[in-house]
């Protein structure tokens, strides 16, 4: 019985309507593994637990976080403090999508430690607003970080040095030692540190100083560095790009009109990294009552990629 196969049948006995909560060794019988697979058993029980799929509860007995009115999903944050969580649906255990959670209210002092992102677990809680029910619960652990860097503005006090995050989601400044090259003012990376109490500020290290915010192509790589996007291309992508012809195919015009002998201006500005937009004026008949025809042109940058 290999891992996935073991992870199957620990979320099949778990949600099946008999089960009642067992102990690990327990379970094993159950299962009726032998001695080789519950040293399987005990690494794959390990991983459930750490990415909230079954959690334990009182005397070392597992169930399903739903059972222990717990549920692990995404937060998002809002800026104005409070969050949401989306709920995570296990394949084994999917309910049909009538009966499926709806996502779950976090009051902005119901949020602890997360942050925008983080993959949590939330203890749930009925109460009524405004004449209905809405489902609604408190963060009690954080299974994941969505994000280990932030990208965000460097400030100072007269005591110590804070970034101030970009994305308005992320509401707590991030209290920082000073990089040697970096001044109040730059669009900073700083590396988070572990975040355990609500009631500090979380910390982190500046691990890139990307210059100053009003600097031309730092709000680029601002965007390029929240969304941990690569810079570079691969080896294969670049050999593909060196195949490619320098001057227009017979192929590429297919299904085209071609205007090459049309007098066209680029209308980009001159620093523009690509022109891909122009226009070109024709008149039409003799001036007086003919009109003009205005054509603009859009690069098909689809064609080439």
């Amino acid at each position: 019985m290999h891992l996935m196969e073991i992870r199957r049948k620990v979320q099949e006995l778990l949600a099946a309507p008999q089960y009642h909560p067992l102990r690990r060794s327990e379970l094993a019988k159950t299962l009726r593994l032998n001695s080789a697979q519950r040293r399987e058993f005990r690494r794959v029980l390990a991983e459930m637990i750490e990415q909230g799929e079954i959690v334990r509860v009182r005397n070392d007995r597992f169930v399903l976080p739903q059972e222990a009115d717990l549920v692990v999903g995404r937060i998002t944050c809002n800026e104005k403090g409070f969050a949401f969580v989306i709920p995570e649906v296990s394949d084994a255990a999917a309910a049909p999508p009538a009966e499926r959670p709806a996502d779950i209210y976090i009051a902005e002092e119901d949020t602890g430690v997360a942050l925008h992102g983080d993959k949590v677990v939330v203890r749930l809680n009925r109460e009524k607003r405004r004449g209905g029910d809405r489902t609604s619960g408190r963060v009690i652990r954080i299974l994941e970080r969505a994000n280990e860097t932030i990208v965000g503005t460097l400030q100072q006090t007269r005591y110590f040095h804070y970034v101030i995050p970009d994305d308005p989601r992320f509401r707590h400044d991030i209290y920082t030692k000073p990089a040697h090259n970096a001044q109040v003012g730059h669009k900073v990376v700083v590396k988070l540190a572990d975040w355990t109490s609500r009631h500090v500020n979380p910390e982190g290290q500046i691990i890139e100083v990307l210059g100053k915010a009003d600097a031309p192509g730092v709000d680029i790589l601002s965007i390029i560095r929240k969304y941990q996007l690569p810079q570079q291309f691969t080896e294969p992508t670049l050999a593909e790009t060196e195949r490619l012809p320098d001057r227009v195919r017979e192929t590429d015009l297919a299904g085209r009109r071609d205007l090459r002998n049309e007098f066209i201006v680029t209308i980009d500005p001159d620093d523009a990294r690509d022109f891909d937009d122009a226009v070109n004026v024709t008149e039409l008949g003799d001036g007086s009552s003919g009109g003009w025809l205005l054509g603009v042109h859009i690069a098909d940058v689809s064609h080439y990629i």
